[in-house]
């Protein structure tokens, strides 16, 4: 009878919810912004994508359910600081080529930097090469891309309003990007690809493929999703714009902050209601859900346990949840429903049993046995949970080099870039220079990355052991980049039998070889 209660009280309540969501849809989702005006831009100076026209169709639809006008143009003199005062955001909507001249440049800029918002859709990083800001405010410029195929996106992130509404993968057909870097050093990144997923990455299988970032006083939102028309009537990629021209438009808040190194790999997500034992909780229908259930139905004193889910040295944990109900507290055990209690986090009212969004706290790292999760709160139904994310401790990834801090050296000096980490890079190379860094160990070290830029003719970076005569350890090649400010990344394994300091060698044509920003040396 208990059980049947609770069906009954969680079908009046998903009625009544569905029967103000079919009222309420053609209104805006957040009536609560005020009124503000986006330009899209989508002047293309090489490849022209046909999803442009359907871009601004979804992106006016996106307005007038969510209080912005729009005003699309392909007019390069709209880019004047008279102009663009009036927006809150500009989307530059699979732009390619060059085009802004220098006037609209600078204007551009002191827009971005005093205050305002670019969103760049796809193409956008296929987009003035040769102007060094636009390259950091895009975040990564584009480099090639494979047929267009099915690929599964992992969303890193999804506590941002972009992407609080999908679940832990999406699957999706598009034209998936490879980029020159990666950016993920300077931005937040809120999606990234699954390389193994499909075929034709290139980026070592760490793809970001969506993230925002701080510019100045400004933001920057950026998603290499939306080749195909058919990606703007997607509900969930129109969702992930919306969310993406909020934040940039500074309706909204997030945190874009670049996480510290690549994404833990040591995460176990699991569906909420794939629960291996439990108490008073049901699984329930939610389209938003991932699966399109949740685990649902849930009262104070309620309890769910996943054996296949372990908390040994668990330090973090998340849930993506929704509440039309009183919502109340998860706490998190170990080993049972009584078990050991490693953190809680509160769950809050989000609106409606059908808008998600992600809660998430620290893990004291005590857990030994499998994850249970127990609720707490008011009378009613609380909250209803999608998925659950547990985080362990993982080894964090080796720091950056800046390349101009040498503690000996011949030949080379520090070169200003604007685009460089710090604003600098170890740069006049030439044929027979060297650095060496007394605090950076080889011991054991097998893999080396660097980042580089080279208007010159490229050459060889070898890394040696101990001295600028040592032991070889590897080498790897450095590529002409286009210009002395477009950088990429290049990478190679070294033999893991050094034991002193590293050392870096140059070779190659002569004049300027190349530049390097940062360099890494891991294990």
């Amino acid at each position: 009878m208990f059980a049947l209660t609770k069906v009954m009280r969680g079908g009046l309540a998903l009625v009544a919810a569905a029967l103000v969501a079919t009222q309420f849809a053609p209104t805006a989702a957040h009536a609560a912004d005020p009124a503000y005006k986006v330009l899209v831009f989508s002047k293309t100076a090489g490849f022209r994508h046909d999803s442009i026209p359907a871009g601004i169709q979804a992106i006016r639809d996106l307005g007038a359910a969510n209080n912005f006008t729009v005003t699309a143009t392909e007019d390069a003199t709209a880019f004047n600081t008279a102009n663009l005062a009036q927006f809150k955001a500009v989307v530059f909507l699979s732009t390619t080529g060059d085009v802004l001249d220098a006037g609209q440049q600078t204007a551009f800029q002191s827009y971005v930097d005093g205050g305002g918002g670019y969103v760049g859709v796809h193409a956008a990083a296929d987009t003035e090469y040769d102007w060094a800001y636009y390259g950091t405010l895009v975040g990564a410029y584009f480099k090639s891309h494979p047929a267009q195929q099915n690929a599964v996106v992992k969303n890193e992130d999804r506590t941002h309003p972009a992407t609080a509404h999908l679940g832990a993968t999406w699957t999706r057909y598009d034209e998936w990007y490879n980029y020159r870097t990666n950016p993920r050093s300077t931005v937040r990144v809120l999606q990234s690809l699954d390389e193994s997923s499909y075929t034709g990455g290139e980026m070592s299988g760490d793809h970001p493929i969506t993230w925002c970032h701080a510019q100045a006083s400004g933001r920057s939102f950026y998603t290499g999703l939306g080749h195909t028309i058919e990606s703007f009537a997607d509900g969930n990629y129109r969702q992930l714009l919306l969310g993406g021209i909020r934040y940039a438009a500074g309706m909204v808040t997030a945190d874009c902050r670049p996480a510290s190194g690549p994404p833990p790999g040591n995460t176990t997500t699991v569906e909420g209601e794939a629960y291996t034992s439990n108490f008073g909780v049901q699984p329930a229908g939610h389209a938003g859900a991932s699966g399109g259930t949740t685990m649902g139905y849930i009262d104070n004193g309620d309890w769910a346990g996943y054996s296949s889910v372990s908390t040994s040295g668990a330090t973090g944990f998340s849930a993506r949840v929704s509440s039309g109900g009183a919502g109340g507290t998860i706490t998190v055990r170990s080993g049972s429903q009584t078990g050991p209690v490693l953190g809680s986090v509160s769950v809050a009212n989000t609106g409606s049993w059908d808008t998600f969004t992600t809660v998430s706290t620290t893990l004291n790292g005590t857990g030994t046995g499998a994850l249970f999760v127990t609720f707490s709160g008011g009378a009613g139904s609380l909250f209803d949970i999608d998925t659950l994310t547990v985080t362990r401790n993982t080894t964090p990834p080796p720091a950056a080099t800046e390349g101009e801090a040498y503690t000996s050296q011949s030949g080379v000096q520090p070169a200003s870039h604007a685009g460089a980490s710090g604003g600098r890079t170890l740069g006049f190379i030439d044929n027979g220079d060297w650095a060496g860094y007394s605090s950076v160990s080889t011991a054991g070290a097998t893999k080396f990355s660097a980042r580089v830029s080279s208007g010159g003719p490229g050459g060889t970076i070898t890394v040696r052991s101990g001295s600028q005569t040592g032991s070889v350890l590897g080498s790897v090649s450095v590529a002409n980049t286009g210009s002395w400010d477009t950088f990429t990344t290049v990478n190679t394994t070294l033999n893991g039998t050094g034991t002193g300091p590293v050392f870096l060698i140059f070779s190659g044509g002569a004049g300027s070889l190349f530049d390097i920003d940062t360099f890494t040396v891991s294990k």
